[in-house]
């Protein structure tokens, strides 16, 4: 170890070696907060939590796949219908619960007003949940 020395010679000097007992020191204090702290860490307090049963929500909202053509024909799945019948239809899906989820397709060469009377017409009956069907573009 290494301490001062009076020595005048020696006094300009810096000290090169590293005083390792103040370090210790902490160290040892640490290890001892450790050894009483570790045993109160490991309790816990026992609990009595009340048992719940739970059943799984199986309740599935259906989808609509709604399209329309270039020429403005409207289809509800698949099946070619008019606009009197698709309002009619989604006034009677507008009941069920949950609510159905619309997914409209339309063509891109379809006028514009074809596919915001069919937003007007699932708005009046009260569906809320309509999604835009797409392509995605190709990457470049």
């Amino acid at each position: 170890m290494a301490f001062a020395s009076f020595d005048a010679k020696h006094a300009s000097a810096p000290m090169s070696e590293i005083n390792m007992v103040p370090l210790i020191d902490v160290m040892l204090v640490l290890l001892v907060i450790f050894i009483i702290t570790a045993p109160l860490l490991t309790n816990a307090v026992k609990l009595e939590l009340p048992k719940a049963n739970s059943q799984v929500n199986a309740a599935v909202a259906d989808k609509i796949e709604f399209a329309i053509n270039g020429q403005g024909s409207l289809f509800w799945n698949g099946e070619r219908v008019t606009r009197a019948e698709a309002a009619k239809r989604f006034a009677s899906e507008s009941r069920k619960q949950p609510q159905p989820e619309v997914h409209l397709r339309a063509d891109q060469d379809v006028p514009y007003r074809f596919v915001a009377q069919t937003l007007a017409d699932t708005s009046r009956a009260g569906l809320s949940k309509v999604g835009f069907i797409s392509e995605p573009e190709a990457p470049r």
